[in-house]
């Protein structure tokens, strides 16, 4: 053997002895190889944590969202009722509008003698507002001289705009509309309106008399300033938020 082989092979010799190789112990975890960057179970415990997925929502959560879902339609299936009578077509005139009706009445009743002739009903109907068409005045010519003897007195006159009237504003909502309203509601004029003239206004409106506790429920959700009272515009705020 070589001199320069015999050197190396007691080179690699003296370093094994000087590093003898260690066993693992019995219980140690097995060694896991290498991931490749980029793998899912390359990333490190805290960047890799996934956010914690929002549970189903507790039951007092779910119990408070479908006591405000039923509060709000028992609201709604009172106020729809009433804003129909305000409203709707089939509500039956306010004194605003049957103070106009009387207003127009007298200025045609020339005589004063408590009826129309007519031959006026068709300016008196223009008066307040409302355009008749041709067919329909012929019609109406006609039944007020078969039936009334060719004079109408305020009470027939007031049954024929009625109808008229309620299907042509049906739901439309002007300041006037809104004016008219709240004088339903405001019976001293005050332009206030207290709890008692709610209790009454909806009894009236409505045909049933609400509880004490319903009465301070729909007067909190109105009064929005905390005056205990409804004004006008608190009054319009409702209307427009339904």
């Amino acid at each position: 053997m070589s001199e320069k082989r015999k050197g190396e092979e007691e080179r690699a010799s003296s370093s094994d002895s000087a590093s003898p190789r260690v066993p693992p112990p019995a219980d140690a975890a097995p060694l896991k190889p290498a991931l490749r960057r980029g793998s899912p179970e390359s990333a490190s415990p805290d960047s890799g944590a996934a956010a914690p997925r929002q549970g189903k929502e507790s039951s007092s959560q779910s119990a408070g969202r479908k006591g405000k879902k039923s509060a709000e339609n028992a609201m709604t299936k009172r106020y729809t009722p009433l804003l129909n009578n305000l409203f709707g077509q089939e509500r039956e005139l306010s004194i605003v509008e049957l103070d106009e009706l009387n207003e127009a009445f007298k200025e045609f009743d020339y005589d004063q003698d408590g009826y129309l002739n007519y031959k006026d009903v068709a300016e008196c109907m223009r008066t307040v507002g409302y355009m008749p068409t041709e067919m329909e005045l012929i019609e109406i010519i006609q039944q007020i001289k078969m039936k009334l003897g060719g004079l109408i007195d305020f009470d027939d006159f007031c049954d024929l705009m009625g109808p008229r009237m309620t299907e042509e504003t049906a739901h439309m909502v002007g300041v006037r509309e809104l004016q008219c309203a709240f004088k339903q509601f405001d019976c001293d004029g005050d332009g206030q309106i207290t709890m008692e003239e709610l209790k009454e206004a909806m009894k009236t409106l409505l045909g049933e008399k609400l509880k004490k506790g319903e009465l301070e429920e729909i007067l909190k959700e109105l009064d929005l300033n905390g005056d205990g009272n409804v004004d006008f515009d608190e009054f319009v705020m409702m209307l427009s938020s339904r």
